[in-house]
This record gives C-alpha cells, sequence and structure tokens, in this order.
C-alpha cells in the first residue's frame, strides 16, 4: 500500500527535520533514567516478562524499540522519516542486543502474517493514515493471542486551529486541512477512536489505563514545547 503522494512525504520531511531536536527532548539527562523506569514498567506491564517478537510503529527516535530491546525482546521498529531512523540507529549501535530498524509503513507493515507477538507503538495514532486499514493490518500481522499495545492521547482535542495554542507555524503548515483530511484520529477523541476502530477490526479485550505514573514526571518536569499537559492512555488489546 503506497503513501498518499500528496502527504506523507510532507509528513517524512517535517519529522525528519525535526529529529535530532526530538531526540534531544527524549533524551534530556534530568528526565532520562526515570523516562526509563517508568516506561519500563508501563511496556512490562502491557507485554509481560517473557521475551517476545514486537513491532514497534513509527519508532521515531528509537525510544521504544530500544527499550524494549533492552528488556529482553527481538525488536523490529519501522519509521518512513530516514531522519528519525537515523537517530534510532544511532542509539540502537550502543546496545548489546539491538532492534531491527528498517523503513516501513505503520499502514502495512513489512512483515509476514503471523510473525508477531506485540506490536506497539507510542505517539502514533494520532498522525496515522487510514487507520481502518492499519488496525486490521496489525491483526493480521499477530499470532493468535498476540498482544496490541498503544500510547496515545488527545493531543488536540479541540482541533488544531483552537484559538491562543502555541504551535509553530512550519507544525500548522504541514498539518494543514488537507493534511488532517487523511488523518482521521489528528483531532477530537483519539482514544475513544482508536479503540471504536480496534473493536472493528476484530480485536478483543480492549482496555485502556491512564498512565498517572508517566503524568507525574510530566508535572515534575514539564511537557515538550508547544504541548498542553496530557494524561497518557494506554490501549492494550488481543487478536
Amino acid at each position: 500500500m503506497s503513501a498518499p503522494p500528496d502527504v506523507q512525504p510532507r509528513l517524512d520531511g517535517y519529522w525528519s527535520a525535526r529529529a535530532a531536536a526530538y531526540d534531544a527532548y527524549q533524551q534530556r539527562p534530568e528526565r532520562r533514567d526515570l523516562d526509563r523506569t517508568v516506561w519500563g514498567a508501563v511496556w512490562s506491564g502491557a507485554l509481560g516478562p517473557d521475551p517476545l517478537d514486537v513491532l514497534d510503529l513509527g519508532t521515531g527516535s528509537g525510544h521504544v524499540a530500544c527499550l524494549l530491546a533492552s528488556l529482553g525482546h527481538r525488536v523490529t521498529g519501522i519509521d518512513l522519516s530516514d531522519g528519525m531512523l537515523a537517530e534510532a540507529r544511532r542509539h540502537a549501535a550502543t546496545l548489546a542486543s539491538p532492534p531491527v530498524l528498517r523503513r516501513g509503513d505503520m499502514v502495512d507493515p513489512p512483515l509476514p502474517p503471523g510473525s508477531l507477538d506485540a506490536v506497539v507503538g507510542r505517539f502514533v495514532a494520532w498522525t496515522l493514515r487510514s487507520p481502518a486499514l492499519a488496525a486490521r493490518a496489525w491483526r493480521r500481522l499477530l499470532r493468535p493471542g498476540g498482544r496490541l499495545a498503544l500510547v496515545d492521547t488527545a493531543w488536540f482535542p479541540d482541533g488544531l486551529d483552537t484559538p491562543g495554542e502555541s504551535w509553530p507555524e512550519v507544525f500548522r503548515e504541514v498539518y494543514d486541512a488537507r493534511t488532517l483530511a487523511q488523518l482521521p484520529l489528528a483531532e477530537g477523541d483519539t482514544v475513544g477512536a482508536l479503540v471504536d476502530l480496534l473493536g472493528a477490526a476484530g480485536f478483543h479485550d480492549v482496555t485502556t489505563e491512564p498512565l498517572l505514573a508517566v503524568r507525574e514526571l510530566d508535572l515534575a518536569h514539564g511537557v515538550a514545547p508547544g504541548h498542553e499537559l496530557r494524561t497518557l492512555q494506554l490501549v492494550t488489546a488481543r487478536a
């Protein structure tokens, strides 16, 4: 499945240009070890203690993929942003058992059906094209009983054109009306819509859990520039 030519390259270019700054924020020294502890607990709770074959959707600078690999999982991370993949590979090179990082579309990941125990993603649902198609593709990748674990929130509950919001101009230019028309989960109740489409795609035992420990970190150390404090939700499901 090819990406829409008028939208996906714009998104890939935007995130590639932002990759270094995005990664620097993820690696802030005053929070890095705390993040590792808290996020390690999030993913361990979602996936369990045994090593799994895991796909990290929209891996970005590799934060989730590298953390899961360090916890003993066999991880593949995919992204369409070459700049983000470069950052992820830089971090992966420091690990004894690194994740496999490759270019790939999270709407139609380039892996065989039934080859995974788990599919995970963090902060990717809102920028997802064709989410119903994507959810069905993720389910096909999972073995019977396989796990899906996605972390997201309603980043823009009142829309991207909310007066008083401080989104950078380049962000508004990329995520304009033409782009948003192809990103059904970008605005409004992202998590609620995600829950509904997972059920429609055939997943069962769909649950949501507020990540209060992550919220406490955000309260103590602040959120990314231009963002509001949001309570992140862990959405889990079974194939």
